[in-house]
């Protein structure tokens, strides 16, 4: 008897300890203004079954629209879009209870941040109203420093509407962190910057910049698992363009659409990833579409189109793909939920898990260990 209740007793540990290593933490940020929100959320994840858990959330935080999370998963930076008032927060970050602090917000120097990166060194900026890129410093106790450079895009473009003016939408690094690609929406160019994180003051240096097609708006972009192509996703056109890259270097190699055979309607690109095992790019698309595309990536990194499916909800902003490849999930800004798809590992097709987070106008989604 007591061996079989001893084994028993270590089936029981076992399954319990892999259900517990199958739970990561899920970051949301949001926008605080529409509705009630506290700005940052933990929800605990389960990759085998999805199933949420609301975990912390942050004391209260201005619009915290994008989120980054540093290396060691100690702190979370923070862009705050206020207009003209707009602030870089930083926060502690506790893995296990999911515990938010916060340490210190510096001023954007620019309105309206909507992207940021970070790396041992320090927390890049884009800011989309201000047209410009800030740096701010890293300190050991994972605070920012005050702005220590500031790079102010000019220029705009043929949509009067949306490129009056320069418009950073993204920074993002290069797989090697040699270079900083900036998207502007506004002049329809990518730059792309030398990357001196040691620096006091030019830690970035312009190193080119690439014209886009006028009036295609580039928002977002990401580079394939092998680091050997450029995805860019134009917000104003609904366009997909591929680049090859190498050394600091783009060339375009083709052009896709993210737009269904024979739509109408309004729509607005916003964001774009890649499967964990690197065979399938997704990109939302909103205005009066609400979709998701879905690409096959074949051998020469060009793409092919595999259709839409409907996100299920209005606004798909960010979009986040958990660790295993089991799951996508869209967050809708407008119909305040987080909607959880199953991936088919094979063809890339999406399937609703009828699981979803109700949220007040999630943005932006950060899986974590």
């Amino acid at each position: 008897m007591k061996k079989s209740h001893l084994f028993l007793l270590l089936i029981a540990t076992v399954t319990s300890m892999q259900a517990q290593n199958n739970k990561i933490n899920l970051l949301v940020g949001t926008y605080t203004k529409p509705c009630e929100s506290k700005g940052i959320y933990v929800f605990d994840f389960d990759t085998n079954t999805a199933e949420i858990k609301l975990k912390s959330t942050s004391e209260s935080s201005v619009n915290p629209s994008y989120l980054s999370l540093s290396k060691d998963e100690k702190f979370i930076y923070a862009v705050n879009e206020n207009g003209g008032e707009s602030t870089v927060s930083s926060f502690g970050f506790e893995s296990k209870s999911g515990k938010i602090s916060f340490i210190n917000k510096e001023s954007s120097k620019g309105a309206d941040p909507c992207y940021l990166i970070n790396d041992d060194k320090n927390v890049i900026v884009a800011n989309y109203s201000g047209g410009n890129i800030s740096v701010f410093g890293k300190k050991s106790d994972g605070s920012l420093t005050e702005a220590k450079q500031v790079i102010q895009h000019y220029g705009k473009g043929i949509n009067e509407q949306r490129q009056e003016k320069p418009h950073v939408h993204m920074v993002y690094f290069s797989p090697d962190k040699k270079y900083v690609l900036a998207n502007d929406l506004g002049n329809d160019k990518v730059y792309l910057y030398s990357y001196f994180p040691n620096s006091s003051s030019e830690i970035l240096k312009i190193k080119d910049s690439v014209a886009v097609t006028p009036g295609s708006g580039p928002r977002h972009l990401i580079f394939s698992n092998d680091g050997k192509f450029v995805y860019l996703l134009h917000e104003l056109d609904g366009s997909l363009t591929t680049f090859s890259y190498a050394n600091g270097a783009l060339k375009k190699v083709a052009d896709n659409t993210i737009l269904a055979d024979g739509f109408t309607g309004t729509f607005s690109s916003a964001d774009i990833h890649i499967s964990p095992d690197g065979r399938f790019l997704y990109a939302t698309n909103r205005g009066e579409a609400n979709t998701i595309s879905i690409f096959k990536i074949l051998k020469n990194g060009k793409l092919e189109a595999k259709g839409q499916t409907s996100t299920l909800g209005k606004g798909p902003r960010n979009f986040a793909i958990d660790p295993t490849g089991k799951f996508l999930l869209v967050a809708h800004q407008y119909t305040s939920d987080i909607i959880i798809f199953k991936i088919d590992k094979l063809t890339g097709a999406l399937t609703d898990t009828g699981k979803k987070i109700e949220l007040c106008s999630p943005v932006c989604l950060v899986f974590a260990k």
